[in-house]
């Protein structure tokens, strides 16, 4: 296993200490583990690409771990009446989706969906927003909105995608 996947498997270890801390509304704490998942992503991103270390497993754990990761914070936050149902019926909606998109490509045409920068910048306005909302920064519910359709835009840009390679390769 090499140092982007070590990185990757450390934020699956990170995410539910994350949740315990941000359930029990220890926000520094989850804030700060958050922010380490975050900083575990970008890590292990940059050196997979600098030092040519890019591998399938990574391709496919990063981003499960991301969503873990904000699928963890949506669901506390939802529980604790922080953010509305909705924001995360149609969070969860969109990665099922991309999730048998992607599981459906990779047995189709042994294609593994790696992240383009529409995915990466609605992680960050993702990140930014919980983190708005965990703080009750006013505002933070339009941010979770921008989040909201930052992610939107990405599933229809990968949804182009899709239908791209599965196009191109008949």
């Amino acid at each position: 296993m090499n140092t982007p996947n070590i990185l990757t498997a450390i934020r699956f270890v990170i995410i539910p200490f994350f949740g315990y801390y941000l359930y029990i509304c220890n926000f520094k704490i989850a804030v700060s583990l958050f922010l380490l998942g975050g900083l575990t992503d970008v890590l292990d991103g940059y050196i997979a690409r600098k030092f040519n270390m890019v591998t399938s497993w990574g391709k496919l754990a990063d981003p499960i771990a991301d969503k873990f990761m904000q699928l963890t914070a949506l669901v506390l936050l939802t529980m604790q009446n922080r953010i509305d149902t909705i924001i995360l019926v149609i969070v969860i909606a969109k990665e099922a989706f991309m999730g048998v998109g992607s599981i459906l490509l990779y047995r189709k045409e042994h294609f593994v969906v790696s992240a383009n920068w529409y995915g990466k910048l609605a992680t960050v306005v993702f990140y930014f927003a919980i983190i708005m909302i965990i703080f009750n920064v006013a505002y933070s519910k339009f941010f979770i909105l921008i989040g909201v359709l930052s992610a939107l835009f990405a599933f229809f840009m990968y949804s182009v995608q899709y239908r791209k390679i599965c196009y191109e390769n008949k």
